[in-house]
């Protein structure tokens, strides 16, 4: 089985940016198969453009532009991309840089998808500044990538205590972005009262309904910034009520308008 160093992935490499235990990279694959293999170091992989099906010993996941993934050190898989652009932006984290901030390998183990948009968002974040050339780059990037890992451990340690509602409001969440939700619809969806379900939404979610929501459609939109649709017919799609609208939240949440997040995408 093939064993990758620092910074090596199946394809070519567009930037490198090595800074204190982190080594992140921009890549376009190449290979239409990549046969099982692992990483020194742990690291993300995060979809920008494109397609690819990636496998592990437990699970197979059809990744799409946006899919997030985090792979445990030394954990084996493998890849079949189809022939069309795809491109991955990767950070790559040695045992240095956990041991520095005192992060836990076995709080993040195997391999596993990231569905919560929040910590999406948190990445491309993390893609803009690489982009930037900012003389703070490397404080930055440490500032996301540790709000990264903490909500992480929130997460993991939350997850068996999660009431089954968390998980179906989150699935309607996704699936309505372009529909009006109302508090009171969905607590009638779930049979659970408002007041409770506005109470442990924040707990859960660490924001509350309309903030979630807006992250999940910004989200959302960062996959369409790839394709020559109009900023209008973005927002929506994603159920902004207008461009204007759809600006102002994006701005929020990334902290660059669509308009020049679109640019770096193409300019690099």
């Amino acid at each position: 089985m093939n064993s990758l160093r620092k910074g090596e992935y199946f394809g070519e490499t567009n930037q490198m940016i090595n800074l204190e235990g982190l080594t992140i990279t921009d890549t376009e694959y190449t290979h239409p198969y990549v046969d099982w293999h692992y990483h020194e170091n742990a690291y993300f992989t995060f979809l920008l453009q494109g397609n690819m099906t990636e496998g592990n010993r437990k699970e197979t996941y059809g990744c799409s532009a946006g899919t997030l993934l985090y792979h445990h050190w030394e954990d084996p898989h493998y890849n079949i991309k189809p022939d069309i652009f795809t491109r991955g932006f990767h950070i790559e984290i040695t045992q240095d840089w956990l041991d520095r901030f005192d992060i836990q390998k076995n709080k993040a183990e195997g391999s596993f998808s990231i569905k919560n948009p929040a910590l999406k968002l948190l990445v491309y974040q993390l893609f803009k500044e690489t982009k930037m050339n900012n003389n703070s780059l490397e404080a930055n990037v440490n500032q996301l990538l540790l709000h990264l890992f903490g909500e992480l451990t929130c997460e993991k340690e939350n997850k068996e205590r999660k009431p089954v509602w968390v998980g179906q409001i989150n699935e309607i969440l996704h699936e309505s972005i372009t529909e009006k939700l109302t508090l009171s619809g969905i607590s009638k969806t779930l049979n659970i009262h408002p007041v409770h379900l506005s109470r442990d939404f924040h707990k859960y979610f660490h924001c509350n309904l309309g903030e979630y929501l807006r992250k999940i459609k910004v989200s959302q939109s960062m996959k369409l910034l790839t394709t020559p649709s109009s900023l209008t017919d973005i927002a929506l799609e994603c159920g902004f009520a207008d461009q204007s609208h759809f600006t102002r939240c994006f701005k929020e949440n990334i902290g660059i308008t669509p308009l020049k997040y679109r640019n770096l995408l193409r300019n690099h």
